[in-house]
């Protein structure tokens, strides 16, 4: 399945369009991303593996690869650690972020191939397509919309499906 963002304000795929937010930053081309600058890569990537919290949701239905998350998973973003870019156990030594967070966003997330074959340090890392926040607000690189719009987009999502991100049209 394909899945474009054809616009930062809308995700479509067949059949379904829904309103979505990007990166504070806008978008980037994929080579220009830098870690922590807040912008969403351009390009395509695939869609890896679903994660998601079952202590507040139940499993999505998806073919592709699914797990609950536990309360130790965390995701490497220190680009001078050799699990940059990469799910990590907490405690790390090396900054990470927290998968499990208070809020909703990553209740249900997906892992996108973003700078993952190998990871290249400082290029960018944790760029997921995950929930919104209720005011939707500006992610920090990520492509965000709503649980159930995401949910959608699972339940057609297979191995080798595919989220492109385009530039903005000129004008």
């Amino acid at each position: 399945m394909r899945v474009v963002l054809q616009t930062p304000a809308r995700l479509v795929w067949p059949g379904h369009s829904c309103r979505a937010v990007i990166g504070s930053g806008g978008l980037i081309a994929a080579a220009g991303k830098r870690e922590g600058d807040g912008t969403t890569p351009i390009g395509t990537y695939t869609l890896r593996r679903v994660l998601f919290r079952a202590d507040r949701l139940k499993a999505p239905q998806t073919d592709l690869p699914c797990r609950a998350l536990e309360p130790h998973d965390g995701w490497c973003d220190e680009p001078k650690d050799a699990a940059y870019n990469r799910p990590v156990v907490r405690p790390y030594p090396a900054s990470n972020e927290q998968l499990t967070r208070e809020d909703l966003l990553y209740d249900l997330l997906v892992v996108l191939g973003h700078n993952d074959q190998p990871p290249v340090p400082g290029l960018g890392s944790a760029v997921f397509l995950h929930v919104a926040r209720a005011n939707w607000a500006p992610t920090r690189g990520c492509v965000a919309i709503s649980e159930l719009d995401l949910r959608a987009l699972l339940r057609g999502a297979t191995p080798g499906s595919q989220l492109e991100i385009l530039p903005e049209p000129a004008g």
